[in-house]
């Protein structure tokens, strides 16, 4: 139905309630909605990412493997369109993001990338604020990355190195990986 001829009588949809920061299984499948939206391919794993404010639970951006041109990931995605949306560099993204920011992937971070491009973990450690501290503090993951690609992914034992926790999201590992492998040869 055309716009112009909707009914007038109906209400307008309210805004969606805001997420409860603590509510992580909610982010998980919002995360898993996103992995659901890349293209199957056997050589890449569809994941999805949700950058966070922590304090508030608003939901900064989102992002998915492929979603931007060339060979981007999930969590690549979620800080090049929020750089891109603050009109900054991605390499200072950090200097938008509030304080305590997080960002839930439905795969742990990538700490080799085939491709050559910076991994995610890279991405993610460089996200400091003018101050010099860590914009995003804690990275909630879904599933630990298989060893199909690049062996024993070491992007969470990095991250933590670098003063980030990780937390493993659980109750969601069939499901992440069923959407992650789709379009691999079985």
């Amino acid at each position: 139905m055309p716009l112009e001829t909707y009914p007038p009588e109906l209400p307008p949809i309210p805004p969606q309630p805001p997420i409860d920061p603590s509510d992580h299984a909610t982010y998980m499948r919002l995360a898993l909605d996103q992995a659901q939206e890349s293209p199957p391919k056997p050589s890449n794993y569809r994941v999805g990412a949700l950058i966070v404010d922590g304090n508030t639970g608003a939901i900064l951006n989102r992002g998915y493997t492929l979603e931007l041109e060339g060979n981007t990931h999930a969590e690549q995605c979620c800080l090049s369109k929020y750089a891109s949306a603050h009109a900054v560099l991605e390499e200072q993204v950090g200097e938008m993001l509030p304080a305590n920011t997080v960002l839930y992937t439905t795969m742990e971070p990538c700490n080799l990338r085939l491709s050559g491009n910076l991994p995610c973990v890279d991405r993610i450690i460089r996200t400091k604020g003018e101050d010099g501290k860590p914009r995003i503090r804690k990275v909630y993951i879904g599933v630990k990355e298989p060893e199909k690609f690049v062996g024993d992914n070491q992007g969470r034992k990095k991250l933590e190195e670098n003063g980030i926790e990780v937390v493993h999201v659980t109750g969601f590992e069939e499901d992440i990986l069923r959407v992650a492998t789709a379009g691999h040869e079985k």
